[in-house]
């Protein structure tokens, strides 16, 4: 088993692909598959190419949850302990200096919907399940979705997903927006490549700062994130990004920031 693969990733020109699998079924979360998340993502840092990130999975989910029968017999601390890993993989990812991207199909469940919410941003295929049904199990989520869950789409909202563990449609995902855009299940691999070599073509140093900005904003009132928005501004002008992008601009034409 610990020879298996279950997350594997390559290089699409300057997007990674990380995919799941498959080869557990409904790609179910355990202790291997969040370490092999978590080394995907280690290597692609050391990888100078990479400018933006595709998350995607094979098979019928895009992650099911946790696996819950490694899980039934866990003690208090070692299901602590479990959490605590799953929210060290996510934050690794949330963290990651360049855009990340979920493509989300079939099911994204549990641990599943908190992996997808760990990315920047979150594309559906039309008919994709998503909730926190842990409380259906007597338990509450362990990899961050009483957290990130609430930022996303209000307190409310989240409440009542985490509370009644109901499943909602791509269509509500979107429309509370929970993902940033549902399109046909044919078209996903597609839709999201596309969009990755979109943002794999602008400025990574500000798309860095942009991602810097909101995640550590958030956590500040408001005068404290103004604060930091200036100060990584400030910073912009100090890479070559902006002197390549405000040129460009000057001189009408389209900026390339390869290599940059």
């Amino acid at each position: 088993m610990e020879d298996q693969k279950f997350v594997e990733w390559d290089m699409d020109g300057s997007v990674a692909v990380v995919s799941m699998t498959g080869k557990r079924q409904l790609n179910t979360l355990d202790a291997t598959v969040l370490h092999q998340l978590g080394e995907a993502f280690t290597e692609l840092a050391e990888q100078s190419e990479v400018r933006c990130v595709v998350l995607r999975a094979n098979g019928r989910a895009f992650a099911a949850g946790a696996d819950i029968v490694s899980m039934e017999n866990m003690s208090e601390l070692e299901a602590q302990r479990f959490s605590e890993a799953g929210q060290l993989v996510f934050r690794q990812i949330e963290r990651f200096a360049h855009p990340t991207i979920a493509l989300v199909q079939g099911f994204a469940l549990g641990g599943g919907l908190e992996l997808a919410m760990a990315c920047d941003l979150r594309v559906a295929a039309e008919g994709t399940k998503f909730g926190q049904p842990e409380v259906t199990l007597g338990i509450i989520p362990g990899f961050g979705g009483t957290q990130r869950l609430p930022r996303l789409i209000g307190q409310g909202r989240a409440l009542w997903i985490l509370l009644s563990g109901q499943l909602i449609d791509a269509a509500e995902a979107c429309r509370i927006g929970l993902v940033n855009e549902v399109v046909p299940a044919e078209n996903l691999d597609r839709h999201g490549l596309d969009m990755a070599q979109h943002l794999a073509s602008l400025a990574p140093h500000a798309l860095r700062m942009v991602k810097q900005a909101v995640y550590e904003g958030v956590e500040l009132d408001q005068d404290k994130g103004l604060s930091l928005e200036a100060a990584l501004f400030g910073l912009c002008f100090a890479t070559e990004d902006q002197k390549t992008g405000m040129r460009a601009f000057i001189e009408k034409r389209k900026a390339d920031y390869a290599g940059k």
